[in-house]
């Protein structure tokens, strides 16, 4: 008997307990973001009710999140991240989701992960084909080149790339790098290097690197080779480094780019004076292959980093 009413007993206290639940979750259907929140999710009452605590305080996140503007206004320990329910596998969870100043930030970060850097300025990393220079007609031709490029590169990857050259600070590295960091964005890999101190890095380079940088480089989707002629010419940066990446590259068909302050006649013979003498045919060998692999288009602007 003793048992029966315990039950009993057991049996109205739980029933108490789920109508003070059922009362509590009903108030909380008043406020509007718990109400579009448990909406969103498509589950029971009866089910939702058991959660009716960390839907209350999932809810007042919730509302913040609907009104912040800012990442910068984000109150939470985990910056851009809200802890939220959802539905996995049919039973309701709760986790930290990315809110969508997050998402962008994110997305920003990681095309940058699709872009090789070797000893660039910080403005090329930001270079973006909304902020170029339009004031001069002169650029004309080779932005116009260039959102052709664009245009044409997810159906056709085997492209010519470009040949660039004209006077210190008329933007040549920027508008290449602009294309490159556009093309980041769907998810296209590209490697941008000052081409002098990248040979130095590569005298002074173990083995294991040497390799891993040298192979990187003639591989890579798109290759920009920026300021080629202002190095120091030697027959080993010449005829071990530059001309296999560009036989390499060439076979491949893939889009090779440079920026120089030399055309393509005073680029030859600046590579055919080295440290072992005049070598005429060597040269030309190097210039039939950038040849192969480029348009050709001349800058002449002005200086932007007076």
């Amino acid at each position: 008997m003793k048992t029966a009413t315990k039950t009993f007993e057991d049996i109205g206290f739980k029933s108490k307990i789920n109508n003070e639940l059922e009362k509590n979750f009903d108030e909380n259907l008043k406020d509007e973001s718990f109400k579009v929140l448990v909406e969103k999710l498509c589950v029971p009452k009866e089910k939702l009710i058991k959660y009716n605590s960390s839907l209350e305080e999932s809810s007042k996140v919730y509302k913040h999140c609907l009104e912040c503007k800012n990442i910068l206004d984000c109150p939470y320990q985990m910056t851009g991240y809200a802890y939220l329910p959802k539905i996995v596998d049919g039973n309701l969870t709760f986790g930290y989701q990315a809110c969508k100043y997050r998402k962008k930030l994110d997305m920003k970060n990681n095309y940058l992960k699709n872009i090789y850097l070797f000893e660039i300025p910080n403005e090329i990393k930001e270079a973006n084909i909304n902020k170029i220079y339009m004031n001069d007609p002169n650029r004309i031709e080779v932005i116009e080149w260039i959102h052709k490029f664009m245009n044409n590169y997810p159906e056709n990857k085997h492209q010519k790339g470009l040949y660039l050259y004209g006077n210190f600070g008329c933007g040549k590295t920027y508008l290449i790098s602009a294309m490159f960091n556009e093309l980041a964005k769907n998810n296209v890999k590209s490697a941008i290097v000052y081409w002098p101190e990248f040979l130095r890095s590569l005298k002074a380079s173990f083995q294991t690197d040497f390799n891993e940088k040298f192979e990187m480089i003639k591989k890579v989707e798109l290759l920009l080779i920026d300021d080629i002629g202002a190095e120091s010419t030697s027959s080993w940066s010449r005829d071990e480094i530059l001309g296999p990446i560009l036989q390499y590259r060439m076979q491949e068909q893939l889009p090779t780019f440079f920026t120089s302050n030399l055309d393509k006649t005073a680029l030859e013979e600046h590579l055919g004076n080295s440290k072992d003498g005049i070598e005429v045919v060597k040269a030309r060998r190097i210039i039939e292959r950038v040849n192969q692999l480029t348009d050709e288009i001349t800058l002449i602007s002005k200086n932007l980093r007076k």
